[in-house]
């Protein structure tokens, strides 16, 4: 009887199977050389991630919210990103969560056997509603607690739903979006190209999805939340380079906003007013400045 087919992320690189035999130096030039075909994988599910950004976007606008779920690895990726995005965009904390399979304490230790439940993956999912989007993240395309929590996501909550993997996997999601980047440098530690595309798969996400939302005018991040000395600094920068104007009397007057600041000084207004303006626009910073 035939064994049963390993899934891609478990097989063996043939490139590699003389990995112990090399040199330090042989080995860090060996996994860069393969490390370096993973931006190309990513680029080729270029047009499927864009699908996915256009699905969040319209739910994000609806009132909703994106849900990251992943087991090890794929999970702690998860909460890394959600974790970036109220620093960066100024997003709350409820907008962009992760589900860690295993809970909190799965971020800095192996829970064993947590990604192998899926009525845990199911259960999971009881916060979702319709007009809220998840991703589920498995780089085998196969761990029970993420496909457990998609099929509670679509079926049940009737949710928007995106599987990332790296290996051909099965339409349990509304869409999939799975860049191959083939055998691992050890086989079956998807922590290395796996977990690298994943990553980038993630960041063109959220970037692209808070670019779409307004977080974003031209390619500066003008709802940063200015909670630390670089982040002020940064805040200050921002509003200088879109006013040529000095920033702080306008930033202390908006409390931290930039766009506030940024509105004010373009367009000789008050905060309250200029607040107004941004609420007439959706708080889009380049309508607010261009719309009369």
């Amino acid at each position: 009887m035939r064994s049963p087919r390993r899934p891609l992320t478990e097989r063996r690189n043939s490139r590699t199977r003389r990995l112990d035999r090399l040199s330090a130096r042989e080995i860090v030039a060996l996994i860069h050389r393969e490390d370096a075909a993973v931006p190309a994988a990513v680029a080729r599910v270029g047009a499927a991630t864009a699908r996915a950004v256009g699905m969040i976007v319209a739910r994000l606008r609806r009132g909703g919210r994106l849900f990251l779920v992943g087991a090890g690895t794929s999970g702690r990726l998860a909460a890394l990103e959600a974790a970036e995005c109220p620093p960066t965009f100024g997003t709350p904390r409820s907008l962009v969560q992760a589900v860690l399979a295993g809970g909190p304490r799965a971020m800095t230790r192996s829970v064993e056997g947590a990604e192998d439940d899926s009525r845990a993956g199911m259960r999971s999912m009881r916060r979702v509603r319709s007009r809220d989007a998840v991703i589920g993240i498995s780089a085998s395309g196969s761990a029970p607690f993420v496909i457990g929590a998609l099929v509670e996501a679509r079926y049940r909550r009737r949710a928007g739903t995106v599987l990332l993997s790296c290996a051909p996997s099965a339409r349990i999601a509304h869409m999939n979006i799975s860049p191959l980047v083939g055998p691992e440098v050890i086989a079956g530690s998807t922590r290395l190209k796996a977990g690298t595309a994943t990553k980038l798969v993630l960041n063109a996400i959220t970037v692209a999805v808070m670019t779409r939302l307004g977080k974003v005018y031209e390619n500066l991040m003008v709802d940063v939340r200015p909670t630390n000395a670089k982040l002020r600094d940064r805040a200050r920068r921002i509003v200088r380079e879109l006013t040529g104007k000095l920033p702080h009397a306008a930033l202390a007057a908006a409390r931290g906003r930039v766009k506030t600041a940024v509105v004010m000084l373009r367009r000789g207004v008050g905060a309250r007013e200029a607040d107004r303006i941004l609420a007439s626009k959706g708080g889009n910073l380049r309508g607010a400045l261009e719309g009369k």
